[in-house]
Formats: structure tokens, C-alpha cells, sequence
């Protein structure tokens, strides 16, 4: 019994560590003359747009959107990633 508990503090502690790593990675992506930098906590950090995407207002909208959803797919890849070798650290059945 006090072994669970054990180990479900130590989970909550790499989790912490793990949210400190996400805030400070940053995760960028890019397409047609817009990049997005977010972090691994799924915030913006920086957004720069081209003069030539700039150019055509109605493409640029739909540039944004996927750079963005790009963007936030790989931030979730990597919060999986980091929380899965958690998880099979701890060796919980089912998990990992």
C-alpha cells in the first residue's frame, strides 16, 4: 500500500519536472512564409509572417490555422512522449 503511494508521489514529482521542460522547449513549425514558435505548454511564443504571405490575405488565414494545428500536434507529441517514459519508469500494470 505505502509502495503505490510511493510511487504515485514520484510520478507527481517527474510530472512537475516534465511540465518545468515543456515551458521551457520550444517547438517550431513552418509553411508558406509563417512560422510559430509555441512551448511545450501549448503557449505562443513567437509568430513571424513573410511579406509574401502577407500578400494574400484569405491564403494567410488558412496558413495561420495550419501552421498553428502543426505546431500544437508536435507540442503534443513530445508531452506524450516525455509522460510515457514516466509512466514506464513506474511500472504501473497497464501503463507504460
Amino acid at each position: 500500500m505505502f509502495e503505490k503511494a510511493k510511487d504515485v508521489y514520484k510520478m507527481q514529482k517527474q510530472a512537475r519536472q516534465i511540465k518545468k521542460q515543456l515551458a521551457n522547449t520550444h517547438i517550431e513549425a513552418e509553411q508558406e512564409g509563417v512560422k510559430v514558435i509555441i512551448n511545450g505548454e501549448q503557449e505562443v511564443v513567437e509568430v513571424n509572417i513573410s511579406e509574401d504571405a502577407l500578400q494574400d490575405p484569405r491564403k494567410l488565414e488558412k496558413t495561420l490555422l495550419q501552421t498553428f494545428n502543426k505546431a500544437v500536434k508536435k507540442s503534443q507529441q513530445i508531452g506524450a512522449e516525455m509522460m510515457k517514459e514516466v509512466m514506464g519508469d513506474l511500472n504501473f500494470p497497464g501503463m507504460g
